[in-house]
């Protein structure tokens, strides 16, 4: 099934090619560019597949070659020795083909627009918001990301009623996109004079960033207001209309975006935020048509699943999609999140591959 599916990917890259060699392509520069891009992204894939084939190849040469009687025994052990490399070596290759295709359908390459929000729990929510958002941001340092802040709300305690920030860098949505849903947390608030262990939640969503290709936002069909920014921000921040609202009339959705002091600037990001939303429900839209797909991945990337306990008295995190539990809460708070992630994209990989 893996390498029927690489073969149809196969027949895309060499159409591919014949198209970027058509004078009429050439002279278009952004469906050149569209193309080459296409074919970048598949070249990893196709360059495995031939690996596979010619070590394929191999191995029916010295199968023959085995089978025949005439040969004296040394040359029969290098033979089954051969053999076995390559037996080898083709295990490893189809491996490789499983993790580029898991890869490319996730858009693992793509960065990511994230979402912070506050939930149930009052002021103690946004407090764990930020706390999230501080785990984020050290896990972004640890891996050589970039993490750029695009809008946020904030409370008086230094919390988040809401986040929105990017991170770029290489396999960001592939590692982060099971990060979406509602995080809960039990501890004992600073604010709780009893020591009653309280239980808040915010939620996170993971969004890959858009590209033009992706979803096309008609400037018809949004309507743009700029007002005033509001709270910190120095003495600039109230004297300019530079905070910019879009609303995507068709859809309903509303971003706001006053982070930067310029106009354009809030616009842009706003912008970039407004298209990671309508590819994500395109992308939901489509997941929920296929049911197969539905049941071959962790969670529904539904803000309303709780999906990870993180437990202050015990020192524990727990996430509910695959029963797995650490005891290093303090660590994986400061950005230690590998062995979670880790063994989220394992259970996904096996339930994946298992529905192909």
């Amino acid at each position: 099934m893996i390498l029927k599916f690489v073969e149809e990917k196969k027949k895309r890259y060499d159409e591919l090619h014949d198209l970027l060699a058509d004078p009429k392509v050439i002279s278009d520069r952004a469906k050149h560019q569209n193309y080459a891009k296409e074919m970048s992204i598949l070249t990893p894939l196709i360059n495995e597949y031939n690996n596979h084939h010619s070590i394929s190849k191999d191995l029916h040469g010295i199968e023959k070659v085995l089978k025949e009687k005439h040969h004296d025994k040394d040359f029969i052990v290098l033979a089954e020795e051969e053999f076995h490399k390559l037996k080898a070596s083709l295990k490893k290759s189809e491996a490789r083909l499983e993790e580029l295709i898991l890869q490319k359908e996730s858009g693992g390459d793509r960065d990511i627009i994230m979402e912070i929000r506050a939930g149930t729990g009052g002021l103690e929510a946004s407090l764990f918001a930020a706390d999230l958002l501080r785990m984020y941001s050290k896990y972004a340092a640890k891996k050589g990301w970039k993490l750029e802040s695009i809008d946020a709300s904030t409370t008086e305690k230094g919390g988040y009623k809401e986040v929105i920030f990017s991170i770029s860098g290489k396999n960001v949505y592939d590692t982060l996109k099971f990060e979406s849903g509602t995080h809960r947390v039990q501890r004992v608030p600073d604010t709780e004079a009893s020591g009653r262990i309280h239980t808040s939640a915010a939620t996170v969503a993971v969004m890959p960033e858009a590209e033009d290709l992706d979803v096309e936002v008609r400037p018809e069909d949004i309507r743009i207001d700029v007002f005033r920014a509001g709270g910190k921000g120095g003495q600039g921040v109230n004297r300019t209309d530079s905070a910019v609202r879009l609303t995507h009339v068709p859809t309903g959705m509303v971003v706001t975006c006053q982070d930067e002091r310029s106009q354009l600037k809030n616009k842009a990001k706003a912008l970039r935020v407004l298209r990671a939303r309508l590819f994500d429900l395109k992308k939901t839209e489509r997941d929920k048509k296929i049911s197969q797909s539905r049941k071959a991945q962790i969670g529904s990337g539904d803000r309303s699943e709780k999906i990870r306990t993180y437990n202050f008295p015990d020192r524990r995190v727990t996430d509910h999609r695959i029963g797995f539990t650490a005891h290093n809460l303090e660590e994986i708070l400061e950005g230690e999140l590998d062995e979670i992630i880790n063994a989220l994209r394992i259970e996904d990989r096996e339930l994946r591959l298992a529905s192909k």
